[in-house]
């Protein structure tokens, strides 16, 4: 019985882990192949198809390197700098921030909850 708790307790742990990694993604990945898909949008800041499919390839390797455990320092890095230039678009058009800004804590957030070794300022022996 204390064997089937435990293995039942480690797959709801694993789960919990990636749940916000999880939801990131489905943030990420539209977003991505939107851009790819319709590189002709209006609207923007820069309105050239090149910056829009450069910006889907950008996140979408983003996100395969957040999702790999060696590699999650530099996909987080990656989604938090276009997560910026994405804050700052909005601050300078005069849109609300506050849920792009969200986003990007939230990714940080993902980042920490599944390997928080990354985040500390010990180091290891």
């Amino acid at each position: 019985m204390t064997h089937q708790k435990t293995k039942t307790q480690e797959y709801l742990s694993k789960l919990l882990i990636w749940m916000p990694s999880l939801i990131v993604i489905l943030f990420y990945i539209p977003n991505a192949l939107n851009k790819l898909l319709e590189p002709n949008q209006t609207g923007k800041i820069v309105e050239s198809s090149v910056v829009m499919i450069t910006a889907g390839i950008f996140i979408l390797t983003g996100v395969a390197l957040f999702l790999y455990n060696k590699t999650i320092l530099i996909g987080t890095s990656m989604l938090v700098l276009y997560m910026t230039f994405i804050v700052l678009i909005h601050m300078y058009k005069g849109k609300p921030a506050e849920i792009v800004i969200l986003i990007l804590m939230t990714t940080i957030f993902a980042s920490y909850i599944r390997k928080p070794q990354l985040f500390s300022t010990q180091k290891s022996l």
